[in-house]
C-alpha cells in the first residue's frame, strides 16, 4: 500500500460524507478542521467549543504521578492497586496514555519476550481468506480520522499489518471484523508492533473467545448482562423480555467493539482507561447505566411498543447519557459488585451446560413406548 496525497485523504473524506449516515466533515471559514483526537467529522468528532478541558495544572499534576507510577509500576500494582484504579477512573493524562495501557493490559511484558515475533509474522502470507476480508473492511474503520481517510495510506496499511498479524498468531479464530476498530483505536495511540501486542492481550486476556467462531462467550454475557439487568434495572429487564429483545443486537457493538462505536469520543477513552485496569466488569456497568437512564422509567419504556421503537432508543442515546464524567460517576453508584457478576456468570454456564445435556440425552424409555403405540410418518421427523 502507498502512502497516500492530503488532497486525497479530503476526496475521501467528502466522497464519504456524502454516501454514509454520519455528518460529514467539520469545517471552519471553508477549510476543513481537526479535533484533538485527530477526527474531522463523524460521529466520533469532538466539538472545541463544547468541551469542558481539564485545567493544564490538574493535568500536569496527574501526569507527573502517573510518571511515578510508570517507573515504579510494580510497587504500585502489588501495594497499591487501588490507587491505581482511582487514577485509571479520573482518565489518564493522553501523553502517557498509549504508556499505561500496555503496562496495564500487560502488552509490554509479551512485547519484550516475544522480539522479532511480530515482524515474523508478517513475512507469513496469511490465510486468504483472512486477508480479503481484512482488506474489504479497512476503509469502514473511522473514516472520518485523520489516520484511516486515505484508502492505501500508512494508517490503513497499519491496520492491515496488525490485523493479518492476528490471523497468523491464531490461525483458529482468524479475524474477526469487530478487531478492526480495537486495532484502530490502538494504532492512534502507538506504533503498529505495540498495537499488536495490546490486541492480543485484549483478545486472549480480557475478552477471551468474543471473536470466535459462533460468539458464544459473547452470548453468555448478553445473558449475564440480562440477568444483571434484573437485579439493577427490573423495569428495563421486563420490557426486553417481554419484547423478546436477543443481547445479542447490542452486544456486538457495545461489548465486542468496547463501546468505541456508541458513545463520545472523550467517553471511549475514559472507559477504555478504565477497562484496561479493571476488565470486562467496566463494560458491563457502562452497559447497566445506559439501560438504567434510557429505559429504566416507566414512562421511558411506554415509548418504546414496539421491538422497532426500542432498538431505535438503544442506538440513538442521548448526548446527556454517554458524557465521559456521567459514566464513571453513574458506574460507581450502582448497587452490583464483581460477586454478583460472576454469580451470574456461573448461573449462566450453569443454564447453557444443562441445556446443552438435555438436547443429548436419549428420549426416555416412556417416550419410546409411546412412540411404539403410535408411529409418526417420516414427515414428521424431518
Amino acid at each position: 500500500m502507498a502512502n497516500a496525497h492530503p488532497d486525497d485523504m479530503l476526496d475521501e473524506i467528502e466522497a464519504i460524507s456524502d454516501n454514509e449516515d454520519e455528518a460529514g466533515p467539520s469545517k471552519q471559514n471553508g477549510l476543513i478542521t481537526t479535533d484533538r483526537y485527530g477526527f474531522v467529522g463523524g460521529d466520533q468528532f469532538t466539538d472545541p467549543e463544547l468541551e469542558s478541558p481539564t485545567p493544564v495544572e490538574v493535568i500536569r499534576k496527574r501526569e507527573v504521578k502517573w510518571l511515578d507510577m510508570l517507573e515504579n509500576w510494580e510497587k504500585w500494582m502489588n501495594k497499591r492497586f487501588k490507587k491505581v484504579k482511582e487514577r485509571c477512573r479520573k482518565g489518564i493524562p493522553a501523553s502517557v496514555r498509549a504508556r499505561a495501557w500496555q503496562y496495564l493490559c500487560g502488552s509490554k511484558f509479551l512485547m519484550e519476550h516475544n522480539r522479532g515475533v511480530f515482524e515474523m509474522y508478517l513475512r507469513e502470507p496469511g490465510d486468504p481468506k483472512w486477508v480479503d476480508d481484512i482488506k474489504k473492511d479497512l476503509h469502514r474503520q473511522f473514516p472520518f480520522h485523520e489516520m484511516f481517510a486515505a484508502r492505501g495510506g500508512t494508517g490503513q496499511e497499519d491496520l492491515f499489518r496488525v490485523l493479518k498479524a492476528y490471523t497468523v498468531h491464531n490461525h483458529v479464530d482468524g479475524y474477526c471484523q469487530a478487531q478492526g476498530p480495537i486495532a484502530a483505536v490502538l494504532l492512534m495511540h502507538m506504533p503498529a508492533e505495540q498495537a499488536f501486542w495490546c490486541l492480543v492481550s485484549i483478545c486472549e486476556k480480557y475478552l477471551p473467545g468474543y471473536y470466535s467462531a459462533g460468539l458464544e462467550a459473547v452470548q453468555v454475557d448478553g445473558d449475564v448482562l440480562f440477568g444483571l439487568l434484573k437485579k439493577v434495572v427490573p423495569v428495563t429487564y421486563k420490557h426486553l423480555k417481554r419484547q423478546k429483545v436477543d443481547p445479542i443486537l447490542y452486544m456486538t457493538e457495545w461489548f465486542m467493539c468496547v463501546f468505541t462505536r456508541t458513545l463520545p469520543w472523550t467517553a471511549v477513552l475514559r472507559v477504555w482507561d478504565m477497562f484496561f485496569c479493571e476488565g470486562v466488569k467496566v463494560m458491563f456497568k457502562v452497559a447497566l447505566v445506559l439501560f438504567k437512564h434510557i429505559l429504566g422509567q416507566p414512562e421511558q419504556v411506554k415509548e418504546c411498543p414496539t421491538l422497532y421503537e426500542t432498538l431505535e432508543k438503544i442506538r440513538n442515546i442521548p448526548p446527556e447519557c454517554t458524557g465521559e464524567e456521567f459514566l464513571a460517576r453513574e458506574s460507581l453508584k450502582l448497587s452490583i459488585s464483581e460477586r454478583d457478576m460472576e454469580k451470574e456468570h456461573q448461573l449462566q454456564l450453569s443454564r447453557r451446560k444443562a441445556l446443552r445435556e438435555k438436547a443429548n440425552r436419549p428420549e426416555s424409555g416412556k417416550r419410546k413406548k409411546k412412540s411404539k403405540q403410535s408411529p409418526q410418518s417420516p414427515d414428521e421427523f424431518s
